[in-house]
């Protein structure tokens, strides 16, 4: 059932009634439930831009209002206490159009049941208990019992379940576990509760990172027996050592000082972001944690920073907070996050960004992680037929088409300064990518970064091969090649063609469609900034909701060609530059560069060949070839931008 849909000045206060204090509002719905919680240091400026022109609110901001038929606030002294009250509300309410950053997977913990007599250890998922003291969580429950099979060995502390345990005591007998050497066996009375306990609290104590202290009082214990001639004891505590620094090594040393931090990293588009963070305790990564959450609103990065942290620290232990919280980018509000988790944990907390060492190359690994988990998360959700389905049926309606797009191709641009021009086409049978049909195209007699004309070049060609392919007469497109037999790719024709802009790109799409007398084939453009679809001859927009399964594939669509344009263009770049290096060996003039380029087959392959190598094409001496291999191990010339004299990496390209 959908909720009734309010006129948003049916409920708006006056604009004199809002105090202009710092402050937490919330907005309900006409059945009282809480939808939507914010703080604001200006409680009138921030409230009455909710009830500006509906056009120019975000999408889900829209909803919001309109789902709403109430706002309420609450006055508060600073910034602070807006920060608490709002992280208490959002706790209490659950609103719906808050920022959720839901688990990607279930992921294990290590527990240890402390309030038990004889606490046991165990690998588990799902909610925390009380009494039980949690370790994690880990990527792997198989590299958690690696590790906790040496340290079973150097601590053998109970690890099995409740019902063993009693059956064990009341036969007499231990389990094969004790046996073995990996339980003390407290179930037949080997050892008391204070000494098991004692076992656990060691067991706590490596988990938590403590592990130097740990090494250095087995080191001692086993010093001091042997000088004492108890050699067996100091046989036990040489193999608990032994045991301990297997255990010890099975963890990656990542960061050399023996830091406590959490290092966290977003990867971002337009309708999700993925979190990643990497629990690290005593310089070791301990934990390993992956979240996705939609884009609500059009919040920055250091605003989807700020409720990631409230929201990762909301119900863990102050002792689980750990000193140094490193994030890509340092929020507005750090210092009162900062000076919150600093209560919580009863000491220091700092939140920052490392700008340089093994800090910073931790968190460029963890940024790839994230990245990785927000391009699986898009597979899977790729990958199912009833969500493809349902996002063709809405692209068909959304658009008035007569049938679901099948086929979609998409058109991007990329140059450089106006440069080394190139276009992609990418195809989409059915929701998943055609990579066999996927097209590259050099765009040339177009002056400086006319992506317009570049669109209309390209749409050109590509339907001119079309008409050309399916043939004239009266039977039919000709889909095969009748002398090869092979499929005449380019004879099919797209249910639905997108390019890479606004209304410009589209216009000119739709311009040269037209020139060609294509008049059944739709156009539309998705413009980046907002996610608008453009309509040929439209003033404005067609907003699809965020959470549209047919925007998430155009987009989709988009990307793909934006990724497949911009890695023509690098290709291509970087056999200029190698050309532009060429061009000053003596006696290599344009047919033997050319000849170099297609004998070796790729940039690579000709860096690396040896003079003996080079000599071996017709028409390079030796003489020639020492030339070109002195030029070729010289610096590659920079790309600069001609606007601002920047000097540009060979990763960056300047596109629509």
């Amino acid at each position: 059932m959908l909720a009734r849909m309010a006129d948003p000045w049916s409920y708006r206060p006056a604009t004199g009634t809002i105090p202009t204090e710092p402050g937490v509002y919330r907005f309900s719905d006409a059945t009282g439930r809480v939808i939507y919680v914010g703080k604001a240091v200006n409680l009138r400026q921030r409230l009455t831009s909710y009830f500006a022109d509906p056009a120019l609110l975000h999408f889900r901001t829209r909803t919001m209002v309109r789902t709403a038929a109430n706002v309420e606030w609450t006055v508060v002294r600073n910034e602070l206490e807006a920060l608490q009250l709002e992280y208490t509300w959002i706790k209490q309410h659950d609103p719906r159009f808050n920022v959720k950053y839901r688990d990607d997977k279930s992921y294990p913990w290590v527990a240890v049941t402390w309030s038990e007599e004889y606490p046991r250890v165990f690998v588990g998922r799902g909610a925390k208990r009380k009494g039980t003291r949690y370790f994690g969580p880990y990527a792997h429950a198989w590299a958690i019992r690696e590790t906790l099979d040496p340290l079973l060995r150097a601590f053998p502390m109970r690890s099995c379940t409740n019902g063993v345990f009693r059956s064990a005591a009341a036969s007499g007998r231990p389990c094969l576990l004790g046996y073995i050497g990996k339980c003390a066996a407290p179930c037949v009375g080997r050892i008391g509760p204070d000494e098991h306990r004692a076992l656990a609290q060691d067991v706590c104590d490596f988990l938590a990172g403590r592990t130097n202290s740990l090494l250095r009082r087995l080191e001692r214990q086993m010093q001091d027996a042997a000088q004492n001639l108890e050699f067996e004891k100091a046989a036990v505590l040489r193999d608990q050592l032994h045991a301990l620094r297997q255990a010890t090594d099975s963890n990656a040393i990542v960061l050399g000082d023996g830091t406590d931090a959490d290092v966290i990293a977003l990867a971002e588009d337009p309708l999700e972001v993925a979190v990643q963070i990497f629990h690290v305790r005593d310089g070791r990564v301990r934990g390993q944690r992956a979240w996705v959450a939609d884009r609500t609103d059009d919040t920055d990065t250091d605003g989807l920073i700020e409720t990631f942290l409230l929201q990762l620290y909301a119900d863990v232990d102050g002792t689980e907070v750990p000193p140094e919280i490193l994030v890509p980018t340092v929020p507005a509000t750090a210092g009162l996050i900062a000076e919150l988790l600093t209560e919580s944990r009863g000491a220091r907390v700092v939140i920052r960004t490392p700008r340089r060492g093994d800090k910073k190359t931790l968190m460029e690994t963890v940024a790839r992680n994230a990245s990785e988990a927000l391009a699986l998360h898009k597979t899977k959700r790729a990958s199912d037929l009833s969500t493809r389905n349902r996002a063709l049926e809405e692209i068909q309606e959304a658009l008035g088409l007569p049938t679901a797009p099948l086929r979609i191709e998409c058109y991007d641009v990329s140059h450089l300064q106006g440069t080394e021009i190139v276009a992609s086409m990418v195809v989409f049978e059915d929701g998943l990518a055609r990579k066999g049909d996927y097209r590259r195209f050099i765009i040339r007699g177009i002056d400086g970064s006319n992506d317009v004309a570049a669109i209309h070049e390209v749409i050109t060609r590509r339907f001119r091969r079309l008409l050309d392919e399916q043939g004239d007469g009266d039977e039919g497109p000709m889909l095969v090649d009748p002398t090869t037999g092979a499929a005449r790719k380019f004879a099919y024709a797209p249910g639905l063609v997108v390019v890479d802009g606004g209304a410009p790109q589209v216009a000119s799409a739709a311009q040269a469609l037209y020139e060609l007398g294509i008049t059944d084939i739709p156009v539309i453009g998705l413009a980046k900034r907002l996610e608008e679809v453009w309509l040929p001859g439209e003033e404005f927009p067609l907003i699809l909701p965020r959470t549209s399964e047919g925007l998430y594939l155009l987009q989709r669509v988009r990307d793909e060609a934006h990724r497949f344009a911009i890695t023509h263009h690098r290709g291509r770049r970087s056999a200029s530059m190698v050309e532009s290096v060429l061009d000053a060996v003596p006696g290599l003039g344009e047919v033997r560069r050319k000849t170099l380029l297609k004998h070796f087959g790729s940039l690579k392959k000709l860096r690396a060949a040896t003079p003996d190598e080079l000599s071996a094409v017709p028409g390079i001496g030796p003489r020639l070839a020492a030339a070109i291999g002195e030029a070729l191990a010289g610096p590659v010339p920079e790309a600069v931008n001609l606007t601002t004299g920047e000097v540009l990496d060979s990763g960056t390209i300047m596109g629509p």
